[in-house]
């Protein structure tokens, strides 16, 4: 007994001892990071640091639920030609089916989950749950009700950070998502159709999985840049760099869990709630959060500098599977196929090449695109990756890369977009390469767009207008201006099918 009494003390102890260094560090916290936040106050919590849990989820859920908060949006009133609507952003986000349309209407609300980051304020949600709103509010555990203020969003990975001038707050305690094994139980925690705190049990189904939503979201035009595109036919230049290495799990996620927590049976997050995928726009058992080990740099990078600092590699790739590595007369049906290196950029003063198959990276085996997307989204300008790659004469080689700034690599891409209009004389146009967003847009996954279209020449003829894209000419695809030229008939009354996309969807033209 007097053994045990010693422990307690101790135990005691060290716990006041804890949180007397937080609640002072939290009076000079300038210099901590939420990390820093989170390791001092949970130094000597007892929960255990595994991912995996004992299914018994009454303490995980008591534990978490008052840092999971309410978040109510407000949004002006908008005329009939303006911007996105809350709408189109959940029919994105939760498949909602019907006629939403752009109507003169009042101000309306909408409303999302958020997690209680630390004790003085920060909180982590969605962008697609605060974007664009004009007044934000959140609902404190014990109902108080406090305006919030957005410090970052970031619509590539759907993250956003808030803050609220709040103190002594519950907060959860971040995990390691790298931990997370399918088959493990998991809690979605949040406030789904408006009801109060709700939470749900499932498992995990499967990581890193790329379902293509933030592609289709950051890809579609604004009604401004689409009334833009009607009055110039210039489609708005924009760089896709969404990052997808969803979290999947069946625990029950609807509208209103987003930005809520997604939580092992320990209690410690392990993912954002953010998308689902349904015919309904309701839970149908696939549900999909952001792993918190992409979000801690993405959130650390909101409350430092108010955006993200993203690194690039500077290369752009295939995942390779076995259709792919048939066309592309490969035996590697793994790894992610280098079909481009940007001029200038970190892989390229690597040694990377066009046709190398990245194989590893920090020693990690990788399989698909978020395996090198998330790792890499983690990372900061001017930090180095050790990639592992397959050259073409077959020898594996370990190169080690230094991650280049947005701003650098947006320079160099406007560059290489410039150079890629290349003209085709022969059908009086000129013509640039698909870009990921737009195949990822329209569904596709090769094309040609129509970058400009001579007066009297053939494609003037044909009635092809710029900003088209071509998809593929007398069932040849096309990636290419090359392309283009060799599809095209030689002979001169030879029937040519043009077919592609456009605003108004697909299109076939033909012509003898």
């Amino acid at each position: 007994m007097k053994k045990i009494g010693l422990i307690v003390l101790a135990a005691f102890i060290g716990g006041v001892a804890a949180i007397g260094a937080y609640k002072l560090f939290e009076r000079h916290d300038d210099g901590f990071t939420i990390a820093d936040k989170q390791n001092m106050m949970f130094a000597k919590n007892p929960i255990i640091s595994s991912s995996t849990g004992a299914p018994d989820f009454v303490q995980a859920a008591a534990a978490v639920s008052p840092a999971v908060v309410h978040i109510k949006t407000t949004y002006a009133a908008k005329s009939g030609s303006g911007g996105r609507d809350m709408g189109d952003i959940f029919e994105q986000f939760f498949g909602f089916g019907g006629g939403m349309q752009r109507v003169p209407r009042q101000p309306q609300a909408a409303s999302g989950s958020g997690v209680i980051l630390t004790s003085d304020g920060y909180i982590a949600t969605n962008n697609h749950v605060v974007d664009g709103a004009d007044k934000i509010e959140v609902i404190l555990s014990n109902r108080r009700k406090v305006t919030a203020k957005v410090i970052g969003k970031d619509s590539n990975t759907d993250l956003a950070l808030i803050k609220i001038d709040v103190s002594g707050l519950p907060f959860i305690k971040m995990g390691n998502s790298d931990n997370v094994q399918v088959g493990e139980w998991v809690l979605a925690v949040g406030f789904p159709l408006d009801l109060q705190t709700t939470v749900t049990a499932g498992i995990v189904s499967a990581k890193a999985r790329n379902i293509g939503i933030l592609n289709r979201e950051n890809g579609q035009m604004t009604q401004e840049e689409y009334e833009e595109y009607q009055r110039t036919g210039k489609l708005p230049s924009r760089t896709n760099n969404s990052i997808e290495s969803f979290i999947q799990t069946d625990a029950a996620i609807n509208p209103g869990n987003s930005g809520g927590a997604l939580v092992n049976a320990n209690g410690e997050l392990i993912g954002i709630n953010a998308a689902i995928a349904s015919q309904t726009g309701r839970n149908e058992g696939y549900g999909f959060a952001i792993p918190v080990n992409l979000a801690k740099k993405i959130l650390e990078d909101f409350r430092k500098y108010g955006s993200v600092k993203r690194g690039y590699i500077g290369v752009s790739f295939k995942p390779l599977d076995a259709d792919v590595a048939e066309e592309l007369k490969t035996k590697e049906i793994a790894g992610l196929y280098v079909s481009d290196v940007v001029p200038n950029g970190g892989a390229e003063a690597a040694g990377i090449k066009s046709g190398d198959i990245i194989k590893k990276v920090n020693g990690a085996d990788i399989y698909d695109s978020p395996d090198l997307q998330e790792k890499i989204g983690r990372m900061s300008p001017g930090d180095k990756v050790n990639l592992t790659v397959l050259k073409a004469d077959g020898s594996l080689k370990n190169v080690s890369v230094t991650l280049k700034p947005e701003s650098t690599m947006s320079d160099l891409a406007k560059n290489k977009d410039k150079a890629a209009g290349t003209s085709v004389s022969a059908v009086g146009a000129s013509f640039a390469p698909a870009t990921d967003s737009q195949k990822a847009r329209y569904r596709i996954r090769n094309g040609v767009y129509v970058t400009e279209v001579a007066p009297g020449k053939l494609f003037d003829n044909l009635g092809i207008k710029k900003g088209l894209i071509i998809t593929s000419i007398n069932g040849k695809e096309v990636n290419s201006a090359a392309d283009i030229e060799k599809a095209m008939p030689s002979g001169k009354n030879e029937r040519i099918t043009i077919s592609g996309v456009s605003e108004g969807g697909t299109f076939t033209f033909s012509f003898n």
